[in-house]
């Protein structure tokens, strides 16, 4: 049973089409047309789009710390046209090869209690690789969960849920819009991917067919090429919820991914000065110690980006625990405060000296 599947609940007329997958591929030509198919199911990804189970040559993964989506459960997959590869960059995404696809979908279970009972897709966003770079597509899922529709202009769709201490939670999740998928995305003006990197994909990953390192399976499925012999000397970030792993890595990994798409020296915030990329040491440059260089209401009155032993302090704990516009970082992709995330960071403020 395929990941996706095992975490839907896996239905057994979803088992059988996964079974039966290897008739299906997904379409080259939609994937290089000059304008996006209306639908999701004409690229042809999924045996089950429902279930999220892929067709032949669509492969899950998954990084080990993720962005934070307003709690939502993610699905992941990967498709490289037959007979190419990605190749490897140590700290950068892979480069990708023309005709490549990055698809992601997001989702909300009924009761966080039993995430992967009774879940409702949201929408499915899509990178395709032209020979001009990258597209970036977003697609609404209908309320019959049969299909998406690409929604070029974005989307409010309200959710209602159970979070996992029992209380009910509702709010209005955003599906961004074209020139929203830029804000993220775009690397000294390009547009780029952020999720396949090599330090957030060297853990083990439950295939269908048992637990393997996600670097070694891509190589060995032809997926990349490049990558070192030597699996163990390439960097690795941490979960950032697993408490028994370092304090200091656990807040990077989470800044690394939430924050340093924009926060680096080449991204959309570079003018800011803070950058938060993993490989940053801890100076002015990460923010000890470092003012804002502009002091507006973001800055909540603080004196410091980071106040080393002083969370409260912090400009950068205060943005990430807001939820206002205009406040909260990050300032797209978000409605809810991250709660967890934002123990974590006040916990690793508190430790620096």
């Amino acid at each position: 049973m395929s990941l996706a599947v095992e975490r839907l609940g896996g239905a057994a007329v979803a088992l059988l089409l996964y079974c039966c997958a290897a008739a299906a591929a997904p379409s080259d030509t939609a994937i290089m047309a000059d304008k996006p198919p209306k639908l999701l199911s004409e690229f042809g990804f999924f045996s089950d789009a429902r279930a999220q189970v892929p067709t032949e040559g669509v492969v899950p993964f998954e990084p080990h710390t993720a962005l934070f989506s307003d709690g939502a459960l993610k699905f992941r997959f990967v498709y490289v046209p037959e007979g190419e590869a990605a190749r490897y960059v140590a700290d950068e995404a892979f480069v990708f090869p023309v005709g490549s696809a990055l698809i992601k979908s997001f989702a909300f279970p009924a009761d966080f209690r039993t995430p992967y009972e009774k879940v409702r897709l949201i929408e499915t966003r899509v990178m395709l690789l032209h020979e001009d770079g990258w597209q970036s597509w977003a697609y609404l899922w209908n309320e019959e969960q049969s299909d998406a529709e690409i929604k070029i202009a974005g989307a409010k769709v309200d959710v209602a849920t159970i979070d996992e201490s029992g209380e009910p939670v509702s709010f209005t999740y955003s599906v961004p819009n074209k020139n929203q998928c830029k804000g993220c995305h775009q690397l000294a003006g390009e547009i780029v991917p952020l999720g396949p990197k090599a330090r957030n994909l060297n853990f083990e990953f439950q295939y269908d067919d048992g637990p393997a390192n996600q670097l070694e399976r891509w190589r060995e499925a032809g997926l990349l090429e490049g990558l070192p012999e030597d699996i163990a000397a390439i960097d690795a970030v941490p979960d950032w919820r697993d408490e028994s792993a370092d304090l200091n890595a656990r807040a990077r990994a989470w800044l690394d991914v939430n924050c340093a798409h924009c926060h680096r020296r080449e991204g959309p915030a570079s003018n800011s000065g803070l950058y938060l990329t993993w490989g940053e040491a801890i100076g002015p440059a990460l923010g000890v110690h470092k003012r804002p260089v502009a002091a507006g209401r973001g800055s909540g009155g603080r004196l410091f980006d980071i106040a080393p032993g002083e969370p409260d302090g912090s400009i950068l704990n205060f943005r990430v625990e807001s939820t206002e516009p205009g406040i909260m970082m990050p300032e797209l992709g978000r409605a809810r405060e991250d709660t967890a995330a934002a123990a974590l960071l006040r916990e690793w403020v508190s430790s620096l000296r």
